[in-house]
């Protein structure tokens, strides 16, 4: 059967690793199908809830580059089963990304949900658009409403995504998340005082 994100990792210099720390008979046996080449529904709700991801690049000398990005809530998009857009905001104008991608136009992305303990990682191909190459993409991934100047757009091609363990993931909220969770304790604890008030006023009816 297939593996499709370790088809595409594990070289002969992984393999010896992996033997190494005998780990290699846990994937040189896998009889199972993860060729994770689409989309469904369950990575599809989990990218369009992520306010940030990381990417990485490698340099024509063979460096390895990891750039943060970030947007609102949703700014990486499911075109379809195998497409993400993004608009690429003004940052700090090294253009270290871009000038990789140009050279190699493959990626790896990590997303995680820090509340939920989730990780899933991606390996696509990634073009660069300017603004006005393709207007109907430009509408699809630019949100008009964020602050952020978009420079121009990516369109990444997916070759392959996993779900990692979440081991060591520190559960972490973001301000968002924790108002909403604050807001439902507030709420419930406002319904156990009237309960209690309720209670209270009908033992001392009572006596």
């Amino acid at each position: 059967m297939t593996y499709g994100f370790l088809d595409i990792a594990v070289t002969p210099s992984v393999r010896a690793a992996q033997a190494e720390n005998n780990a290699a008979q846990l994937w040189e046996n896998f009889g199972g199908d993860r060729a994770f080449d689409r989309f469904g529904p369950n990575e599809t709700a989990f990218i369009q809830q992520r306010d940030s991801f990381y990417m990485a690049s490698v340099s024509e000398t063979g460096w390895p580059y990891v750039q943060h990005r970030g947007g609102p809530t949703g700014f990486l998009k499911v075109l379809d089963d195998r497409r993400l857009g993004f608009a690429d905001y003004r940052g700090n104008r090294q253009y270290i990304s871009l000038g990789n991608i140009a050279a190699d136009d493959r990626v790896a992305l990590i997303l995680v949900d820090y509340g939920m303990r989730a990780r899933m990682k991606i390996f696509a191909r990634a073009q660069a658009l300017l603004l006005d190459d393709d207007p109907d993409f430009t509408a699809q991934v630019v949100d008009p409403d964020y602050k952020g100047r978009p420079e121009r757009l990516f369109k990444l091609t997916l070759e392959a995504f996993d779900w990692n363990c979440p081991q060591h993931i520190a559960p972490r909220l973001t301000a968002e998340e924790f108002t909403a969770a604050a807001t439902q304790l507030r709420e419930r604890i406002a319904e156990l005082e009237a309960e209690n008030a309720a209670l209270r006023a009908e033992l001392a009816g009572r006596r």
